[in-house]
């Protein structure tokens, strides 16, 4: 079975292409016209072992907000998708990830119930043309329009050059476990028998 999804957004601020598959191996192909964005949602493939691929032509000539916030809904609608109807996954993902001075715990439960909260804390405006505020955008879209209760918090680090790729990476390995099968689980994780 597979657990893929292709999501296509247009608006008059971005025109989005993505697919993903939760049981890929890692490989990508990532252009959203920011560097560093790039390099992160790469990461986030790698990291998760997801097959990524995303373009996006976006307004960047007013600012990266919209590129960033509208990737996040897509890459949220796109995991929801691939999910299907989370029959035999964990449900729940945790990672602790260590990269140098930083440390980044990412928790998340596929509940169905979306909710986001981090307590990153950044000392510049922003890391190779991406504005460090929107990672907090990024995630909070992610998180609703998966329906994901996502936590992502700063164990320690000072460098945003690793806050924000510890963020990245920790969440790809978070929802790899959270999506990831168990032959004791028969149907959903959930004494509701629905998520």
């Amino acid at each position: 079975m597979s657990r893929s999804a292709e999501i296509i957004r247009n608006t008059s601020e971005t025109k989005i292409k993505l697919f993903i598959d939760l049981d890929g191996s890692g490989a990508s192909e990532v252009d959203t016209g920011i560097g560093f964005f790039d390099h992160m949602l790469t990461s986030f493939a790698k990291h998760g072992f997801f097959d990524l691929n995303v373009k996006v032509d976006g307004d960047l000539h007013v600012d990266s907000h919209h590129t960033i916030e509208d990737t996040g809904i897509v890459l949220g609608e796109a995991i929801k998708q691939a999910a299907g109807d989370k029959k035999g996954i964990k449900r729940y993902g945790s990672f602790v990830l260590p990269m140098d001075e930083t440390l980044i715990l990412c928790g998340l439960d596929l509940s169905g119930r979306p909710y986001f909260d981090t307590d990153l804390s950044f000392t510049a405006d922003r890391v190779g043309g991406f504005d460090t505020e929107m990672v907090r955008e990024f995630f909070y879209a992610v998180s609703y329009a998966s329906s994901m209760n996502l936590h992502i918090r700063q164990l320690s680090g000072t460098n945003n050059h690793h806050l924000m790729e510890g963020a990245f990476k920790a969440f790809a390995k978070a929802l790899d476990e959270a999506t990831g099968m168990d032959p004791r689980i028969t149907d959903v994780l959930s004494t509701k028998g629905a998520l």
